[in-house]
Parts: C-alpha cells; sequence; structure tokens
C-alpha cells in the first residue's frame, strides 16, 4: 500500500524574517511512520529486517538488573494487549478480553514465571534486540551508507541503560542485493522492560523538508535576533501579538525543527540544553542521522505540523497526544519523548553515538 503525508507549509517563512538564518538551513526526511503490514523489502518501523540466515542475531551482552523496571510483560503479551484495546476502543460492546485471548495470556504468563523461576532473570543474560528500523536508500536518499551499501538497519536492546536510561541502539549497514537467504524468524527477548520499547510495526511515507535550528542551537547573537520582536514587525511576519514578550515561543515549536521519526536535520532540543557530541574514532564533530520520536506532533502550536491528511484526525484528539495518530509507532522513549542517533561525518562505519533529548 503506497501513502502519502504531506506536511503543511510553514505560517512564517523563516529567510524572509530573518535572512541571516539561511544558510542554517538543513534537509531533512520525515519518515510518518503509520501502522502497517511492512514486509522485509520495505523500509519500515518495527517491521521484520532483510537479515542474512548466515549471520547471528544481535543480542545485548550488558547486565540490565539494576534498572529493573518492574514490567513483566513478553513483546506476545504487549501485542494483545495493543490489540485488545484497538479492539475495545471501537467497540464497547465486545468482552475485554475473549476466552481464547484470556488462555494467550495465561500461556505467556506460564512460560515467563517458568524462565524467572529456572535461574536468573532473563535480563541478566545475552538479551535479543528489537527492530526499531529498517531504511532502504531508495526510499531515504539523505542517508549516507558506506562504500556500496543501500540499506541501514537498527535495533535496540528493550532495557534501560546508562547513562540516560534508555535503550541500547545497533545500527548496521548491508547491501540489500547480497542477501539472499534471509531469516524467518529471529529471536525475541523474553520480556520488555517498557511497552514503549516496542515498536508497532509501521509502513514509511518519506517526505523531504527544509529544517531550521531550535533556538538552542543559535549563537547567542541569533539568540537576540530570534527574540526581537521588532524584526518579526518589520518584516510583516503574520504572528500573534500575544508572542511579543517572547517570540523564542512560536520560533521553535513551528517554524524551526519537525517534530517525529526523521532522518537527518536539526535534532529537536527544548528540554535538555545542545550537547556536543564527537567520534570515538576520529575526533570529528557527530551529525544526526536518525531521530526517533514518541509523538508524530504534540498539542498546541505543534498541532501545525500534523500532515495535511491527518489534520482532522489531529484536531478530534485534541492536545492529548497519546490518542489518535500521533503516536503510532507506539514508541515512547522516556521523559523526553525523543532519541537521537549521531554518526560521523568521515565515516558512516565508525561507532555511533544516541542521545535522550
Amino acid at each position: 500500500m503506497v501513502f502519502v503525508r504531506t506536511t503543511p507549509p510553514r505560517p512564517v517563512d523563516v529567510t524572509a524574517v530573518f535572512p541571516e538564518l539561511a544558510p542554517l538551513a538543513r534537509p531533512a526526511i520525515r519518515l510518518h511512520p503509520r501502522p502497517g503490514s511492512p514486509s522485509v523489502e520495505e523500509s519500515s518501523v518495527g517491521g521484520p529486517l532483510l537479515w542474512p540466515v548466515d549471520e547471528p542475531w544481535p543480542h545485548c551482552e550488558a547486565s540490565h538488573l539494576h534498572y529493573d523496571s518492574g514490567f513483566r510483560q513478553s513483546p506476545a503479551d504487549v501485542r494483545l494487549m495493543r490489540r485488545r484495546a484497538a479492539r475495545w476502543h471501537g467497540d464497547h460492546s465486545g468482552p475485554w478480553m475473549t476466552p481464547e485471548e484470556q488462555a494467550v495470556k495465561e500461556q505467556n504468563a506460564a512460560v515467563l514465571a517458568e524462565r524467572l523461576g529456572t535461574g536468573a532473570p532473563p535480563a541478566d543474560c545475552p538479551v535479543p534486540m528489537l527492530p526499531v528500523a529498517q531504511l532502504y536508500l531508495r526510499d531515504i536518499p539523505l542517508l549516507r551508507p558506506p562504500g556500496k551499501a543501500d540499506l541501514l538497519q537498527v535495533l535496540w536492546c528493550p532495557y534501560d541503560h546508562e547513562p540516560y536510561c534508555k535503550p541500547s541502539t545497533a545500527l548496521f549497514w548491508r547491501s540489500a542485493a547480497e542477501i539472499v537467504d534471509i531469516l524467518a524468524a529471529p529471536p525475541e527477548p523474553y520480556e520488555v522492560n517498557d511497552d514503549g520499547y516496542l515498536p508497532e510495526p509501521c509502513l514509511l511515507a518519506p517526505e523531504a523538508i527544509i529544517e531550521y535550528p531550535n533556538s538552542l542551537d543559535l549563537s547567542p547573537q541569533m539568540q537576540l535576533m530570534v527574540e526581537d520582536w521588532s524584526r518579526w514587525q518589520a518584516a510583516g511576519a503574520d504572528v500573534d501579538s500575544s508572542y511579543a514578550d517572547y517570540p523564542r515561543d512560536f520560533y521553535d515549536p513551528v517554524l524551526a525543527d519537525a517534530p517525529g521519526w526523521k532522518v537527518g536535520g536539526w535534532p529537536p532540543w527544548g528540554r535538555t540544553d545542545p550537547n556536543p557530541l564527537f567520534c570515538t574514532a576520529c575526533d570529528a564533530r557527530m551529525v544526526p542521522l536518525l531521530t526517533i520520536a514518541s509523538f508524530e506532533w504534540d498539542g498546541g502550536e505543534g498541532l501545525s505540523w500534523a500532515p495535511y491528511e491527518d489534520q482532522a484526525a489531529a484536531h478530534a484528539s485534541g492536545h492529548c497526544c497519546g490518542q489518535g495518530p500521533s503516536q503510532p509507532t507506539q514508541v515512547e522513549v522516556g521523559s523526553t519523548d525523543n532519541m537521537q542517533i549521531y554518526v560521523c561525518p568521515t565515516s558512516p562505519e565508525h561507532p555511533h553515538t544516541d542521545l535522550i533529548q
């Protein structure tokens, strides 16, 4: 199924008000994940990976016991809960759980209890990682793969890790044409540390956009420029006068970096200050590769980023971001709602870095 998502144009032309920001424009690709049934041949979030049958599936070797959240549910149980919630949301007349679903839940609980009772908790064993994203170069031309690679695969361990209490990620670049035999049934972890660490399978509708930096990424002089209400007035910008005392409250959520899952662009600062990251192999300044987001847009001013095709649903769900299409992947990335994966601009094969922000 092919679908399209289109970001509405920004209500104000950034470079018309601030020509000084034009050199800071960056291309980005909004991924627009939406629930579906992706195949291994498609770009996806949370979908199956084009994984070689003769290559070991990645496992996390760290001990996770010191970050035990107390959440004891298997991926199968989380999927069951989601299906029940979706059905209940559409039809309140039926049972919350069918006898078949109750039997599956009890079976899953028995298997997990047996594993927990036979020795060390599963979290202290090598944990199979979960697919997070699969991105083909043909769909996401902003990717900068090494050599002849044309496919990026991102996985994570569904447990909190130091220092930001977030899943630990792993990146794999590969050439799709070289994969002949595909692993049909990859292993899954016994449990997940949080149900928000199990991405819902989603198809993508990639859309190229241009972004400008969050005000926190601007120099002190440019921050003062953005805060100068007279500049907005002189340019004839149609901005409500309620922003006169603090124009950054309009600039950041409406004109700067786009929310949601994306490749490239500018990082979504706001809850934390910018933190420059440098490659441990060559000391180059790392650049954003992939933003993993809890929500596709936020309430209030953030609704302006909802695609045309989702505007009706976005406004119908009000300002509660957990409802409707604003959280299609079911991912929840900590209290900051964003996880940024950085790569070295010198070589994508250098170690990557990720950061909750």
